[in-house]
């Protein structure tokens, strides 16, 4: 599996950069917000990748900026990349996420994170694009992860961008509003099969073992709100649904799924997710 970032000049949307570091065996290139970091571990990119760079970084210069298309109210009924296509052949995937998608929690965050564990089952010749920032939400996502994943060709697209929103306090109405324009311009904008997951019951986590049985079962209502509406802006956009609620929550429910801090996925947990997200991307 090879690492890449595609070139941002290929599409309107660009990515500030603040710092591009050389490694022996390969580079890292930060995003100027969130510390978001591409990893480049094919060195014949390279150059070729900081002329795109410098390119970008002068039109950005002249004015130009990301825009965020406004949502339409017309279903999008079609998935341009089959199931089949994805099992059967190389492509590129591309991951938007928070913690969860870096593999916060495990012991081996690159390797032991539900991403590049969906990337090690992918046809030889993949390539992984994970643009997951640990503690972003929806709306940063919008501008610091979208704009990049449109430029990228994806055919495989995940998505779990829901944890820190509920949790953070963001309202439910803004939350809806920015996912339909999330996946308004990854259907619009890339031919990929995107797949995207929802909350599990967090009342199960240990983070949240001390609130009153009225305030989980608060909680619980809340959570089945979100679902529900994210299943239907999914369906309208004909992207499929990691229910990990209906799972019988287990990602939450069973100890050994949980880290050290309560919160994020283990290592088992994170194969457990990845199961998940495997059977919904063949389906």
């Amino acid at each position: 599996m090879e690492t890449l970032a595609r070139c941002p000049c290929q599409g309107l949307h660009l990515f500030p950069v603040f710092a591009v570091v050389q490694y022996k065996s390969h580079m890292v290139i930060y995003h100027e917000n969130k510390n978001m970091k591409i990893h480049i571990h094919n060195t014949r990119l390279l150059f070729p990748l900081l002329l795109c760079i410098v390119a970008c970084m002068c039109v950005a210069c002249s004015g130009s900026s990301p825009t965020i298309t406004a949502p339409k109210s017309t279903p999008i009924a079609t998935q341009a990349v089959t199931a089949q296509q994805v099992l059967t052949a190389p492509i590129t995937y591309v991951a938007l996420g928070a913690s969860d998608a870096v593999g916060v929690g495990s012991n081996q965050p690159g390797s032991q994170g539900y991403v590049p564990l969906l990337a090690a089952r992918l046809q030889k010749g993949s390539h992984l694009i994970n643009l997951g920032v640990s503690g972003i939400r929806l709306h940063e996502a919008l501008m610091q992860e979208l704009p990049l994943a449109l430029n990228t060709a994806p055919n495989l697209i995940t998505i779990w961008l829901v944890t820190n929103d509920f949790v953070g306090g963001v309202q439910y109405n803004a939350y809806m509003k920015d996912l339909d324009s999330l996946l308004h311009q990854l259907r619009t904008g890339t031919k990929a099969r995107i797949v995207i997951a929802n909350l599990p019951d967090l009342t199960r986590l240990p983070l949240f073992a001390r609130q009153s049985a009225a305030r989980k079962a608060t909680m619980v209502a809340q959570i089945q709100r979100w679902n529900t509406a994210i299943a239907t802006i999914a369906t309208h956009y004909n992207v499929t649904l990691v229910d990990l609620f209906n799972h019988q929550s287990q990602l939450t429910a069973h100890p050994e799924y949980i880290s050290g801090d309560g919160f994020h996925p283990s290592a088992a947990g994170y194969v457990q997710l990845s199961n998940y997200f495997w059977d919904a991307i063949k389906a």
